[in-house]
């Protein structure tokens, strides 16, 4: 006989007795077993015993480039005596149990699986089939099954699933044969095909005849039993065969909680939870649940099992079930869309501005414009409550059984299109009326007296302030023979300067229901109201008019009224009676005059002025007409000295927030649904006894649409949409007063929309509180406890999701407990920066300026509103008239930045603050600045958004930054102009050496940039390309890199500069693409915190934002001498930075950027407990990516587990 050659691991004898028998048992396999049997039982039974009483010998069989595993297969293949099988699959069934992965991928490998399978086929031909055979059969298959992903496939073409299914359906008192059994169906049912077969063949029913109550016996069985009914349920035509069973279910599971006290069978609680999970995933099986008063069960089992840390599986699943169960509401509103409505003059044939202006009317006379019948309701629609049944296709699913790999289908794969485009898309002609906002291109300076120049500085010609809009002649129509009579081809009434208010002027208003309804109180005598007024003010009337009488929400169709400040303290201490509009001079003349306490902070605040911004409001335009001044914006805000950490979170802190949210279906009785505000309503109804906050957003930048008191202490908070839109739910800006100090207040804002939120990871509310800024501290401070953000059982309807079905809203909520008596508090979501701030901003900047200093500030156009769009010029003033000096002015290299396009991202306004500031400092630095570039700033590309507390949109109900590709000058004015400078500035061959557009990011942390690469790009890509093809200068990544050198907040791992399909109308993009900028940015702010560097563990504050504004400056006059370094050789002392730190062009790291996939806010996950604590399970969204998948950081993930299900 000659002894077969194996090939062993370094280590193992060759000659070992186990290679020997298997050189044996393969001659008989080439003899095709025509010897006698008998030998092949012994050969094969030794080696059974070796394996079973050596370690080393499984090893041996094994091993890399061993044939033993294929020796055994073939010999199982080939023998039909039953003996040699038995021992074959015992040889199996030892070498597959332990160190099973790797064994068990050599065994699928060599085709064990089929052969396994065509064994089943065969013994159950026989008559009777053989039990040992058919148990240590389904043992191996149960082992193999799950490490073969077409192991379900392979099973029902060759039969073997029906041959199981009879077995186990003769054998359901063989408990020895049941168990293999029910793990190989398991197996089978993870292919939706399968399950559907299974659950045709009665597979469902026969589940419930194996598990039943609290029992002792047989609890391996019981929870395999579950394990296989649960998989089986995960088909929608099962789960519906399996809702009649529901009570059952309930049953067994209340059965198993008080019997379990010792808490030894979570396994099987919790299989039954997961049972039931899958049945109320479709409706009838939540019908179900519910009519079982399941909700009431889960909870109080629930309940009972807080104590116990290692129950948390089993209340993470209840919540999860119960949370699905819960009846879906619609949104206490009348309609979805704004509360404000803005009548377009051109309302665009396409797109969500148009199905809008098509969709039914809404309820009261703020509506009248819209066009749709009344009977139609935009809130809960049909589509919200239809379940399409789920589509069971009995063929080969031949995507389920392939290998995924998740990509980015949003990535831009025409390189066409990632090519700068080589001509001008408007004529040289029609772009000639922006040369009047370059004058500094042409300017002489010669009537400048550089000998004084003090005295020249107001009166130099070089620094005018335009006060005329630009005209804009269209292809459509001719040039107007008038220019004011088109919106935006007339004047821009520009405000006239306004003497300052003196504050002793102030009269004073008491709001008794701080609703809207202005009724005014008259002190009762003794109540001691005027010695409280040096606490705070209830209406704080600025130019002595009377009180003011309307309704909260009656937006356009009121009178404009004089601004008042919103909010305050005397009148809510109490107070009878009302006094009347022609009473109110003689209760003047005749009472004591009141002062308002305004925190002296000139000296923190060089830039705020509380009369002048008073002055600025009046001038604001808004939809709501506000009349009302918010205190915060009044005050000012100093930045606190204390750091402010992010906020640990609490453990099973979202399962409580939640409990209490499904306690309102159990206990009604226990829900007060009181509105206590309503912008809905013309007039708010009157609170009495004091038991209700009361709140009030009738303010600039203010979002409040409805307070909803459900409980003694806990709000429900709804927002308003964007106007002439129907979402965008994420910015809130509200007053809150009333409060009762030291009681845990709750506040939930429940129409959020996006699918998770940094208040999951640390985030707080921002407050303001008035006592405390007439005590010196006028500040906003992070605050709130129990912070989480979850889905909700709002739905979502189907006109405001895009189309989407089923969609539901999400909640934010926190607590809060309240420090002073009689307080009035503001919260917002980041810190507010107003339209108004910015122009009071602006104003003092100017009087500011030094005489070195090149200021000048055009009006770039008039908004939809009313408002007008500043555009800034600054760099430095030539040292004199000589022509070296006037052509080096002319010919410094142009920067220009954009900022806040987003009304909700107020990060951005404040980072742009601290760069106006260093512009126009009088440092070495800034000087050196502005004599190396010319600045070009649009501060505010949105006014009207930022002035109607807009999350998102303009007047236009449509995302400004989704619009540069193709702006309207009519709907899109900042935008279009903005974007014609550039193109200007293009066809002058003066293109900007860096463009950069601030803004705000809601679900990362840390400041970022992402930028446009043709190179990076494609590298994401699977599409191929040349070397020449890819050249490209790596100089976009110079400016991100010497920022992420000397900004702590910055982070250059979360840079990304790939070039996405959907974003490719941003200004970012379009910059880049048609006017040719290679460093065409978006910087992202954090509106939490940071991760990384100085700041790691700390909430993002207006000093960090202000700084990374200044920071942005610094690393620009960096960038300078990189690209131009005998330039600035003068100033190398400054610059502080070796050279060999950086690169004219930085090397691109082996790794590339990573992309983001959704708008400009890509998901977050980090490391915590999110999904553990909430039950998660991916949602079936398409646009969902597996957030640990290796093509997407956890960070830039399209899109998270939903936070619930």
């Amino acid at each position: 006989m000659n002894k077969h050659k194996m090939i062993t691991e370094k280590g193992v004898p060759s000659n070992s007795r186990v290679l020997m028998l298997f050189g044996q048992l393969e001659k008989l396999n080439r003899e095709s077993m025509l010897v006698d049997p008998e030998i092949a039982r012994q050969i094969t039974a030794k080696i059974l015993h070796l394996i079973q009483t050596q370690e080393k010998t499984r090893k041996e069989i094994v091993s890399k480039g061993s044939s033993g595993m294929e020796v055994i297969l073939a010999t199982l293949e080939n023998t039909q005596d039953l003996q040699s099988i038995l021992n074959i699959l015992y040889i199996l069934n030892e070498l597959l149990t332990v160190g099973g992965g790797r064994r068990i991928g050599v065994f699928v490998s060599k085709g064990g699986t089929g052969i396994l399978l065509q064994l089943v086929i065969s013994a159950s031909k026989e008559s009777p089939p053989s039990e040992e055979v058919m148990l240590q059969l389904h043992s191996v298959l149960a082992k193999v099954g799950p490490k073969d992903r077409k192991f379900g496939v392979k099973a029902r073409l060759n039969g073997a699933l029906n041959v199981t299914v009879n077995l186990l359906k003769q054998n359901l008192q063989n408990h020895k044969l049941l168990l293999p059994c029910l793990l190989v169906l398991q197996v089978y049912s993870s292919n939706t095909v399968n399950a559907v077969s299974l659950g045709k063949n009665g597979v469902v029913e026969l589940m419930f005849k194996i598990i039943g109550p609290y029992s002792k016996k047989n609890t391996s069985l019981l929870k395999v039993s579950l394990d296989t009914l649960g998989a089986l349920l995960k088909s929608k035509t099962n789960a519906q065969r399996a809702v009649v069973h529901v009570p059952v279910l309930l049953y067994i599971y209340q059965d198993w909680h008080r019997n379990d006290t010792r808490h030894r069978h979570i396994l099987i609680r919790k299989g039954i939870l997961g049972c039931l999970k899958n049945i109320t995933n479709i409706k009838l099986g939540r019908k179900a649940f519910i009519d079982a008063d399941g909700m009431r069960i889960l909870y109080n089992t629930s309940t009972e099992c807080l104590p116990v840390r290692t129950l948390d599986p089993l209340i993470n699943t209840s919540s999860l079930i119960m949370r699905k169960c819960f009846p879906k509401n619609r949104l206490p509103l009348p309609t979805i869309k704004s509360v404000f409505h803005h009548q377009l003059l051109h309302v665009p044939a396409g797109g969500p501005v148009a199905q809008l202006y098509n969709q039914p009317l809404g309820r009261g006379p703020i509506y009248q414009f819209y066009t749709k019948p009344p009977w139609v309701d935009d809130v809960v629609d049909e589509s919200d409550n239809n379940e399409d049944a789920e589509a069971e296709n009995d063929m080969e699913n031949e995507v389920e059984e392939k290998d995924h790999h998740v990509g980015n289908d949003d990535i831009e794969t025409d390189i066409n299109k990632l090519r700068p485009k080589e001509t001008q898309s408007r004529p040289f002609e029609e772009l000639k009326i922006y040369e009047r906002f370059f004058m500094e291109l042409s300017e002489d300076f010669q009537v400048f007296n550089f000998d004084n120049p003090k005295k020249g500085v107001t009166a130099t010609p070089a620094a005018p302030k335009s006060h005329r809009p630009i005209i804009v002649p269209t292809a459509q129509t001719l040039p107007p023979k008038n220019p004011t009579a088109a919106p935006l081809q007339g004047e821009c009434p520009h405000p006239a300067p306004v003497p300052a208010l003196d504050l002793d002027t102030i009269n004073i208003t008491k709001d008794q229901d701080g609703c809207g309804d202005h009724t005014h109180s008259r002190p009762h005598p003794g109540a001691g109201l005027e010695q409280e007024l040096v606490q705070g003010l209830e209406r704080v009337a600025l130019d002595g008019a009377g009180p003011q009488v309307g309704g909260g929400g009656g937006g356009n169709k009121h009178k404009r009224q004089p601004p008042i400040l919103a909010g305050c303290v005397a009148a809510r201490l109490g107070g009878e009676g009302e006094m009347l509009a022609e009473d109110w001079a003689e209760e003047e003349e005749s009472s004591e005059e009141g002062v308002l306490h305004v925190p002296d902070t000139a000296l923190l605040l060089p830039l705020h002025d509380p009369n002048l911004y008073v002055e600025m409001v009046k001038s604001t335009s808004s939809v709501p007409q506000f009349s009302e001044v918010a205190y915060p914006d009044y005050f000012g805000h100093v930045a606190p000295t204390s750091r402010e950490h992010i906020l640990e979170r609490v453990y099973g802190v979202q399962r409580t927030k939640i409990f209490q949210d499904i306690e309102r279906l159990i206990h009604p009785k226990d829900i007060l649904d009181k509105v206590v505000y309503d912008l809905d309503i013309q007039s708010c109804p009157v609170v009495d006894g004091g038991e209700s906050l009361k709140f009030n957003s009738q303010f600039e930048s203010g979002n409040l649409r409805k307070a909803v008191q459900v409980r003694k202490f806990e709000y429900d908070l709804v927002l308003n949409s964007d106007i002439n839109s129907n979402h965008y739910h994420q910015w809130f800006y509200f007053e809150v007063s009333g409060m009762r100090v030291g009681a845990p207040y709750r506040f939930n804002i429940i129409n959020c929309e996006k699918s998770n939120s940094q208040f999951n990871y640390g985030m707080q509310v921002l407050m303001y509180s008035v006592q405390e800024a007439i005590s010196g501290r006028p500040r906003w401070v992070r605050t709130g406890t129990d912070i989480c953000y979850y889905k909700n059982h709002f739905s979502r309807s189907s006109i405001a999701a895009g189309g989407q079905k089923g969609k539901s809203y999400y909640t934010m909520t926190f607590s809060m407990t309240f420090n002073h008596k009689d307080d009035v508090c503001y919260f917002a979501y980041h810190y507010p920066y107003t339209y108004s701030t910015l122009k009071m901003h602006l104003q003092k900047l100017e009087a500011l300026r030094n005489p070195q200093t090149y200021l000048r500030e055009d009006v770039l156009c008039e908004t939809l509103g009313g408002n007008s769009c500043p555009l800034l010029t600054i760099t430095a003033m030539p040292e004199s008239t000589s022509n070296d000096q006037i052509c080096q002015f002319r010919n410094r290299p142009m920067v220009f930045l954009s900022s806040r396009v987003h009304p909700g991202e107020t990060n951005a306004s404040w980072v742009m603050k601290g760069t106006l500031e260093f512009l126009m400092g009088s440092s070495p630095l800034a000087h050196s600045l502005r004599e190396a570039y010319i600045f070009k700033i649009v501060p505010m590309l949105n006014p009207d958004g930022v002035v109607n507390g807009n999350h998102r949109c303009s007047l236009s109900g449509e995302d400004l930054n989704r619009q540069w590709q193709n702006p309207s000058p009519e709907l899109h004015p900042t935008i279009y102009h903005t974007k014609s400078l550039l193109q200007y500035l293009a066809a002058i061959q003066r293109a900007p050496l860096v463009f950069c557009d601030y803004h705000g990011h809601s679900r990362k942390k840390n400041v970022f940039m992402y930028g446009c690469s043709l190179k990076e790009t494609v590298w994401e890509t699977s599409i191929s390309a040349t070397s020449c093809e890819l050249h490209e200068d790596l100089g976009y990544r110079t400016l991100p890199k010497i920022l992420s050198q000397m900004a702590p907040a910055f982070s250059m791992a979360s840079c990304s500069f790939v070039v996405e399909r959907s974003k490719e109308a941003t200004a970012r993009v379009v910059v880049w693409r048609e006017i040719g900028v290679q460093r065409s940015y978006t910087m992202e702010s954090t509106l939490c915190g940071c991760d990384q560097g100085k700041y790691k563990g700390l909430q993002i504050g207006t000093r960090e934002l202000e700084e990374m504004g200044a920071q942005f400056c610094v690393a620009l006059l960096r960038l300078k001498r990189l690209t131009s370094p005998l330039k600035l050789r003068n100033h190398a002392h400054l610059l502080d930075v070796d050279s060999d730190l950086m690169e004219t062009r930085c090397k691109v790291s082996s790794t590339p950027s990573r992309y983001l996939l959704e708008d400009e806010e890509a998901s977050f996950m980090e490391e915590v407990d999110y999904s553990a604590e909430s039950g998660d399970e991916p949602d079936n969204d398409p646009n969902t990516a597996d957030p640990h998948d290796n093509h997407l950081s956890d960070s830039e993930s399209n899109n998270h587990r939903d936070s619930l299900t």
